[in-house]
């Protein structure tokens, strides 16, 4: 509201470094997703959790319990199963592409915690300042269709804009770890919501994965040791 310019000025060069390296990701995942499989893409991206926890480990000395640890191996698994008929090798240029998704999405969690009093939200307007700038290079035609215009609106400002304000605001006080579970539930969602609005029907697979991933992250939730080390922080 009245107090936006000031805060903007308050977040200070980490804001400004954090929404470099989300606005990387967000072209990494248009990019990859036109140039190898959606399964590869959605599996690459599951590997976040690995990330989040060895960043965490060598960066901000956050210990991985052993409840951490068998939710992460137990998230990979469902990963696994739910993709695993559809993996293939799709294309090296775009595997590698993928893989900038889940760093530099670590990367702004590792700021975020680094500097749990600055409010890391102006980070998300400097990604969408710095992603817009990306596209008016690499975009070969800037003639656009209303329904692109709308398209483009419904990704950026409800989807993108309000889901990456909950993971930074979130990730304030949130175990590394523990984000990177609770992130693998947009995996889980998404062929819900095709299955819902657009009647596709999901593979059998989906399900079990699926709940393999929701009981890793209720492990996680279990583990005492994160509780006491949230509220700490």
């Amino acid at each position: 509201k009245k107090n936006t310019i000031q805060i903007i000025k308050q977040s200070g060069f980490p804001a400004i470094i954090g929404g470099i390296f989300l606005s990387l990701s967000f072209v990494a995942y248009v990019v990859s997703m036109s140039e190898t499989t959606v399964a590869n893409v959605v599996f690459i991206i599951s590997t976040q959790t690995i990330f989040l926890a060895f960043f965490a480990y060598l960066f901000l000395k956050e210990k991985i319990s052993s409840h951490g640890l068998f939710a992460i191996i137990l998230a990979l698994i469902g990963m696994v199963v739910m993709v695993g008929d559809s993996i293939n090798q799709g294309t090296l240029f775009g595997n590698l592409v993928a893989f900038a998704i889940p760093i530099n999405f670590t990367i702004l969690v590792m700021i975020i915690r680094k500097f749990p009093k600055l409010d890391m939200v102006p980070a998300i307007f400097y990604s969408g300042i710095f992603s817009g700038i990306y596209g008016l290079i690499l975009a070969g035609d800037l003639n656009f269709s209303s329904n692109d215009v709308l398209m483009g609106f419904l990704l950026g400002v409800p989807q993108l804009a309000f889901g990456f304000i909950c993971v930074t605001i979130g990730s304030k006080t949130t175990q590394s770890v523990t984000v990177g579970l609770l992130m693998l539930l947009e995996t889980i969602c998404a062929p819900i919501w095709v299955w819902i609005f657009l009647n596709e029907i999901p593979p059998f697979s989906v399900f079990i994965g699926g709940s393999i991933i929701i009981f890793a992250v209720i492990i996680k939730s279990l583990d005492k040791k994160t509780k006491i080390s949230d509220i700490s922080n």
